[in-house]
């Protein structure tokens, strides 16, 4: 199973924002927004890591606890029975992002697990893609690794 850490950034919640996801320090991707939120770009990352490693099963470890909860606690099946409603009757924030998003992981035949790991405590992969967003957010531009 490939692991992939992603992460987002945001200077200001809405302001100039970045994502990154890694697969390891050599194989890494980041792109950046100029008007975004710190949760966008957290959903962003994941959906690029998806991209980029369609094939086989994938692990998404990940400090966001919004990306995580999604998959782990299902809350994508309220939102598509209430009609993309959260529980609290209100629309879903990031829909477009999401309906890009879950049908990359439910997929059938797709094997993506998303793992928790808690933000700035040290976890070097975690730490890396954390540079990797917010330099993307603070220069506007990402970065690619070649495979």
């Amino acid at each position: 199973m490939r692991r992939i850490h992603t992460d987002g950034s945001c200077r200001g919640n809405p302001g100039p924002g970045g994502w990154a996801w890694a697969a390891g320090t050599e194989v890494f991707a980041s792109g950046a927004d100029p008007h975004t939120t710190n949760q966008r770009m957290e959903v962003l990352a994941v959906i690029e890591a998806l991209l980029a490693h369609s094939e086989g099963p994938v692990e998404i470890v990940s400090d966001s606890t919004y990306v995580v909860k999604c998959f782990h606690d299902k809350w994508y099946v309220g939102w598509l029975r209430r009609g993309w409603k959260n529980s609290q009757g209100q629309p879903v924030a990031n829909r477009d992002l999401w309906e890009v998003l879950i049908p990359l992981v439910l997929d059938v035949g797709r094997d993506a697990r998303f793992t928790w790991v808690k933000g700035h405590s040290g976890d070097v992969m975690n730490d890396f893609v954390d540079a990797l967003a917010t330099e993307a957010a603070d220069r506007q531009r990402g970065r690619r690794s070649v495979e």
